[in-house]
């Protein structure tokens, strides 16, 4: 045997993390620029100028941020040993995924409200959804995503964290980090928590929807 290559090897590459790193970068490059496109056509086209579009646009904008809460971040820790984020930068997350999120349900349904009048309501359609109108349903469904989110995050901040630190997550949501010491103090805090959950949206959403129809 040729005993001339004894290299010793001290290191390894996995191609398993660079090759996830490549998919998830690709994937959300894409929801990014396809975002983005959609956005500028409907705000460069004329004839894209009505209710159903404008709401279209604010949709891609929010589900754009909505990616970008978590998914940067996983992608980096894909090259990185060090795969840690700091407290503020977890409750950041907390908030803002639970924010976007539950405002762009509210916009789902608002959009859903949209194709009822264009459906039932066609001659009065433009009347009904006007400038106004939509653009105060835009700012009901971010106004009720910020609720939502500072509701959990109050309560949360306050909340004494001890070990362990690891999350078995690639980000920080409310179930994984509310690890307390005191199981009394947690479900104190479960009970006197001012949560709004999805169920009451949608009622809020549906009240917002009976009292439209009776305005109009």
């Amino acid at each position: 045997m040729d005993g001339g290559n004894q290299s010793v090897v001290s290191e390894f590459v996995i191609l398993g993390l660079v090759l996830l790193f490549v998919v998830f970068s690709l994937f959300y490059l894409f929801i990014v620029s396809g975002n983005i496109v959609i956005m500028i056509l409907i705000t460069t086209d004329p004839h894209l100028h009505s209710p159903m579009y404008f709401l279209l646009a604010n949709l891609s904008f929010v589900d754009m941020w909505l990616s970008s809460v978590t998914t940067p971040k996983m992608i980096a820790d894909f090259l990185r040993e060090n795969k840690s984020i700091s407290f503020a930068g977890c409750m950041s997350q907390v908030f803002f995924a639970h924010c976007i999120a539950a405002g762009e349900m509210v916009l789902l349904v608002v959009m859903a409200y949209d194709r009822y009048v264009a459906i039932c309501k066609p001659l009065h359609y433009f009347t009904i959804m006007n400038l106004r109108r939509c653009t105060g349903l835009v700012l009901t469904c971010w106004t009720i995503g910020f609720i939502h989110a500072m509701s959990h995050l109050v309560v949360i901040v306050e909340l004494p964290f001890c070990g362990p630190k690891e999350i078995d997550s690639f980000f920080c949501d409310m179930p994984l980090d509310e690890d307390v010491r005191d199981e009394k103090q947690q479900e104190r805090a479960n009970t006197d928590e001012p949560t709004v959950d999805g169920d009451h949206e949608l009622q809020f959403v549906g009240v917002c929807t009976c009292q439209l129809e009776k305005s109009r």
